[in-house]
C-alpha cells in the first residue's frame, strides 16, 4: 500500500532561495509524494517559494495568521509568534493543507528553512 500523500508546511525569511527550499524539503521528507506547499499568505509571493512549488510540480497555499494560530501544534515558538504573529507556521500550514491531516513530520530546521508535514485526511 502506497504511503500517503504529503502537504508540506515551509517557514521561511524573504528571499529564501528555491534551491534552499527545496534541500530543506527533501532532506526533511525524503523522496515521499508531496501534493502542496503552505505557508503563511504574506510568504506566498515570494519568489524562492513559488519556484519551488513550480519545480515540485505541486500547488502553494497560504493561509492567514488566524486560520494559522487557531492550529494546536506540538512545538508552538514564542519567538515565531512575536516575529510573525502565530506561533507556528510550518506545522500549523501542513496541517491546515492536509485537511486536518495527522502532522507526520514535526517542524524540522534546515539550512534556515522549517518544513513539517502532514499527511493527507482523505
Amino acid at each position: 500500500m502506497p504511503r500517503p500523500e504529503l502537504a508540506v508546511g515551509v517557514g521561511l525569511r524573504p528571499g529564501t532561495t528555491a534551491d534552499a527550499i527545496l534541500a530543506a524539503i527533501r532532506n526533511t521528507v525524503g523522496d515521499r509524494v508531496i501534493r502542496c506547499l503552505a505557508t503563511v499568505e504574506r510568504r506566498v509571493g515570494e519568489p524562492g517559494i513559488r519556484t519551488a512549488a513550480d519545480r515540485l510540480g505541486v500547488e502553494l497555499v497560504g493561509f492567514t495568521l488566524t486560520e494559522l494560530e487557531a492550529v494546536s501544534v506540538p512545538n508552538p515558538s514564542e519567538r515565531v509568534a512575536l516575529a510573525v504573529g502565530s506561533a507556528s507556521v510550518a506545522e500549523a500550514a501542513a496541517v491546515l493543507a492536509g485537511d486536518g491531516g495527522n502532522l507526520v513530520v514535526a517542524k524540522t530546521v534546515f539550512a534556515g528553512v522549517v518544513i513539517a508535514a502532514a499527511e493527507f485526511n482523505s
